[in-house]
């Protein structure tokens, strides 16, 4: 079963800050035209009925190829994909190495390795899905992924606050989203009890009733990522999103920041933050949601 739409009426809003990263700069004003977004990411189970209804083998299940990892010995040459690990204590922030690990095996069905399963995370964010996987199910559904204006015109959701919900990261120290609890990367409180994804909606939606536009798990735009906002394109973003580039080392803009998201590391579990992506990365802090058209 897709996932419930819900229409927003577009207009223009202030997008991007200058008070974090400078990626995020400059302040500029965009007009999206009235679309439709999915009230929460994809999960595990709707993903799981597109697989079952196509066939569909992601981009970390495929056999890789020799030509494009010269040098690396064939028997290496396994599918599998990113997965994070804590470390046993503190360690230099600058090298995202020693918290990153590539492992065989490593899915969709089993984001952790071969020995891990979806199967008690039906309700829970899909992750370990690349972009062209992202925008197969999309597809597949009859929707698009959203641009970058319009997902962060979704996150906002009218408000120009640092957050979505406001300037104060948990007001009345209520946790608004499942961002990173502890000292990254080794010791994580969870939160609310989560550690890593949590099932969609568990906490608070914004003003335009979405759930986790905030944390849990990044999410994919067909935007292509710059060093900063680019002014010399369009500001008027309709439904249709533009065609993304067929060369999977592109960088594509993510948004949303993730569970993994901590204020000492990555300050960016709020709706002007971005991150870059190549096209080819599964990982399993990274998910996303569909746009459609609004309802006429």
């Amino acid at each position: 079963m897709l996932t419930e739409l819900v229409d927003l009426p577009g207009g223009a809003f202030r997008m991007g800050s200058i008070d974090f990263y400078p990626e995020e700069a400059p302040v500029h004003t965009v007009t999206v035209e009235p679309f439709a977004v999915e009230r929460h990411p994809v999960t595990n189970a709707q993903f799981a009925e597109f697989v079952a209804a196509t066939g569909y083998l992601t981009v970390a299940e495929r056999a890789l190829d020799p030509a494009d990892f010269p040098g690396v010995p064939k028997d290496d040459l396994v599918p599998g994909a990113l997965v994070f690990k804590p470390t046993a204590g503190p360690v230099d922030l600058r090298d995202w190495r020693q918290w990153w690990t590539w492992v065989p095996g490593a899915c969709w069905r089993r984001p952790f390795g071969p020995q891990s399963s979806i199967d008690d995370r039906m309700d829970h964010p899909v992750v370990q899905v690349a972009y062209p996987d992202a925008a197969a199910y999309a597809a597949w559904a009859g929707r698009t992924l959203p641009t970058e204006a319009q997902w962060e015109y979704a996150a906002r959701a009218g408000s120009t606050s640092r957050y979505s919900w406001g300037d104060d990261a948990a007001p009345g120290g209520e946790l608004m989203a499942n961002t990173w609890q502890g000292e990254f990367p080794y010791r994580n409180d969870g939160a609310l009890g989560w550690v890593g994804t949590s099932p969609v909606g568990t906490f608070p939606p914004n003003a335009f009733g979405l759930v986790d536009m905030i944390g849990n798990v990044w999410e994919w735009t067909t935007t292509q990522y710059s060093r900063h906002h680019r002014l010399d394109e369009p500001t008027k973003n309709g439904c249709c999103p533009p065609t993304p580039s067929a060369d999977p080392t592109v960088n594509q803009a993510l948004k949303g920041g993730s569970h993994l998201c901590a204020p000492e590391y990555c300050h960016r579990y709020r709706p002007s933050a971005r991150s870059p992506q190549s096209q080819d990365s599964a990982t399993t802090h990274i998910g996303f949601r569909c746009i459609a058209s609004a309802a006429r």
